[in-house]
C-alpha cells in the first residue's frame, strides 16, 4: 500500500506551479461529450478522479485522445450508450455530472450512484429537483443507479433549497439543450461553476449570470466543438499557501487567480503571515509566532470547506485558542484524531460541527492515516512541520485530487517520498540521517 513518508522540520522555500482545477475539470469533461464535434481541453490535472472520468467517457463510446499529460481531445459523436453502470465510477462523486450531460443531449441517462470521500451526507435531492423541473422522470434502479429520461426538456424557474455546486452544474448541463428559458436561483457561485459555464458558452450555449446567485440559460438546439484551458485549482493553491505558513516557509505559488484566493489570504494575514499578490501568482511567508483566529466554512466567496483541514493544521501551531465551525459537511473533522496523535490539541463538540484548537509549540512524527482527500493533504503538511518522521497511509484519497503532491513538495525543499514497502521506507530514513529505530517507532509499514 502506498504511503507518504517524510521527515519534518524544513521550511518550504521556492516556487511551485498549480495545475488545473479538478472540480472544474470533472464538470467540463461531462460537458465535452454534449457535442458531436471535438472539444480540446488544456491544463487538465493528471489525478485519479480525472482519469476515472475519462475512462467512463471512453467506455460509453466517446473518442478520448490524450495528446499529452495535461491535454485531451474528446469527440462525443461515437457514444453508443447512455448507461454508465461501471463499478469504478462509484469511486468518484462527480460521476453524477454524466447524468446532466447525457440527459441534456439524449434525453435519457442512467448512471451508477457516486461515492467519493466519506465527509458526511451529500444528497442529490437538488439534482433530482432540477431534472424533474425540466420535465424528466427520475428513478433509482435495483442496481443502485439513477435513471432519468424525458420526451423533451423544457426550461423552468428552479429555486435551489440549498446552495449546491454539484446540483448547479448538473442542472446547467441539462438546461443548455432544453427548450426555452431556465432560471436557477440560489445558484452556487464557485469558480468551477463559472468555468463550466464559460466552456459551455464557448460551445454555443447561452448562459448568463454564472458566478452570481441567479443563472439564466436560454436553451439552444445543439452545441459545437471548441478549445478551452481549465482554470487553475483554487484548493491546490490554498493547500500550498497553508503549507508555506505552517512550515514558516517562503513560497511563490504560480498559475493562480489571486481573486479566487482572497478569503484564504485574509485568514493568513490575520494569523500574521505575509501574503503578496501578483498578476497570476501569490507569495506566502510564514510567521513563527502565528496568531489565533476563527474560521467558518461557507459557500463561495466564503471560506472553502475543502480548505478546512489545512487551516486547522496551521491553527494548531498558532498562539492561543482558535475555533473552526464547519458549515457545509457534518463529518469533516475525522482527521482531528490523527492530528492529535501528532501532538495537536483539538476538541470537537458533541454535535460535530465546531472544533476548538488550542495552539501547541510543535508536532511530533507519527504513523497516521488519511480519512479523506483534503485531510490527507493536511496530514502531510503536519508531517512536514513535525519533529522526526511521519508516515501517511491511505494516500489513495490524496491522489484523487493532487497531481505529483510529493514531487512538488520536494521541489520546495521538503524531505518526502512515496513508498510502497518497508524497505523503501528504511532507505529513505537512512538517506535522511535516521536509523532503523525511527522506522520501528512508526510501528513499521
Amino acid at each position: 500500500m502506498l504511503q507518504f513518508f517524510m521527515k519534518g522540520g524544513t521550511p518550504l522555500k521556492g516556487e511551485v506551479t498549480i495545475g488545473g482545477a479538478k472540480n472544474a475539470a470533472l464538470g467540463i469533461l461531462a460537458a465535452a461529450i454534449m457535442t458531436d464535434e471535438p472539444v480540446l481541453l488544456e491544463n487538465l490535472p493528471d489525478v485519479s478522479d480525472i482519469n476515472v472520468m475519462l475512462r467512463a467517457i471512453s467506455d460509453i463510446g466517446a473518442k478520448v485522445e490524450r495528446l499529452d499529460r495535461h491535454t485531451v481531445r474528446i469527440t462525443g459523436s461515437s457514444i453508443q450508450t447512455q448507461k454508465v453502470l461501471f463499478d469504478y465510477v462509484r469511486n468518484i462523486r462527480a460521476s453524477y455530472y454524466l447524468i446532466g450531460a447525457l440527459l441534456g443531449k439524449y434525453k435519457t441517462a442512467e448512471v451508477a450512484l457516486p461515492g467519493g470521500c466519506a465527509i458526511g451526507a451529500r444528497p442529490i435531492d437538488q439534482h433530482l429537483k432540477g431534472f424533474r423541473a425540466l420535465g424528466a422522470t427520475t428513478t433509482i434502479t435495483d442496481e443502485g443507479a439513477l435513471h432519468a429520461e424525458a420526451p423533451a426538456l423544457v426550461g423552468r424557474h428552479i429555486f435551489m433549497d440549498v446552495v449546491s455546486v454539484g446540483a448547479t452544474i448538473n442542472v446547467m448541463l441539462a438546461a443548455v439543450l432544453a427548450e426555452g428559458r431556465t432560471v436557477i436561483e440560489s445558484a452556487a457561485k464557485e469558480p468551477h461553476v463559472v468555468d463550466v459555464a464559460n466552456l459551455l458558452n464557448r460551445m454555443g450555449a447561452r448562459i448568463k449570470g454564472a458566478g452570481t446567485d441567479v443563472i439564466r440559460i436560454h436553451g439552444v438546439e445543439k452545441l459545437h466543438g471548441t478549445y478551452y484551458p481549465i482554470v487553475p485549482d483554487q484548493i491546490e493553491a490554498g493547500t500550498f499557501m497553508m503549507a508555506a505558513a505552517a512550515t514558516n516557509g517562503d513560497v511563490l505559488i504560480r498559475n493562480v487567480i489571486p481573486k479566487h484566493l482572497d478569503v484564504i489570504s485574509a485568514k493568513l494575514l490575520e494569523m500574521g503571515c505575509t501574503v503578496e499578490n501578483y498578476d497570476d501568482s501569490v507569495r506566502v511567508c510564514g510567521n513563527p509566532n502565528k496568531n489565533y483566529t476563527n474560521v467558518k466554512t461557507s459557500p463561495y466567496p466564503g471560506f472553502p470547506t475543502d480548505m478546512q483541514p489545512q487551516i486547522a493544521t496551521v491553527l494548531a501551531l498558532a498562539n492561543g485558542t482558535s475555533m473552526i465551525t464547519e458549515g457545509i459537511f457534518e463529518k469533516r473533522f475525522a482527521y482531528v484524531e490523527e492530528l492529535n496523535h501528532m501532538g495537536a490539541d483539538i476538541t470537537v463538540c458533541e454535535k460535530g460541527d465546531v472544533a476548538t484548537i488550542n495552539g501547541v509549540k510543535g508536532f511530533h512524527g507519527a504513523a497516521v492515516s488519511a480519512p479523506d482527500l483534503r485531510a490527507g493533504a493536511a496530514l502531510v503538511i503536519a508531517g512536514l512541520c513535525a519533529e522526526g518522521y511521519t508516515s501517511v497511509s491511505d494516500i489513495k484519497y490524496v491522489l484523487r485530487g493532487y497531481e505529483d503532491f510529493d514531487v512538488k513538495m520536494r521541489g520546495l525543499g521538503a524531505q518526502i517520498v512515496t513508498v510502497s514497502d518497508e524497505k523503501e521506507a528504511e532507505e529513505f530514513i537512512l538517506s535522511t540521517g535516521g536509523d532503523c529505530d525511527d522506522l520501528r517507532e512508526l510501528q513499521a509499514i
